[in-house]
């Protein structure tokens, strides 16, 4: 059984990455959405970077990920805390 400061952290950490993830799709494929041509493929002129149309998702399934896990270890903290409450009384 996990502890709850444990899984407090866990749910920071996941939180955390899920927003770094977010940015990451955002930043590979919902700003070059239009740049991508039929191959999927950007190239960026300025960096001399080719970006890929499957990256931003690879990103999004990512943040998908931690995503579940933070709000798996949130429900978990909430339902601890509310049996904690009941116990109590």
């Amino acid at each position: 059984m996990m502890k709850n400061g444990l899984r407090k952290a866990v749910f920071i950490v996941a939180a955390g990455f899920s927003a770094l993830f977010l940015f990451a799709s955002y930043d590979a494929y919902v700003q070059r959405q239009d740049c991508f041509n039929e191959a999927g493929r950007c190239f960026d002129g300025e960096t001399g970077v080719v970006h890929l149309e499957q990256s931003g998702l690879a990103w999004l399934s990512l943040a998908g990920l931690a995503s579940a896990i933070a709000l798996y270890q949130l429900w978990r903290l909430i339902r601890i805390s509310h049996q904690s409450v009941s116990r109590k009384t």
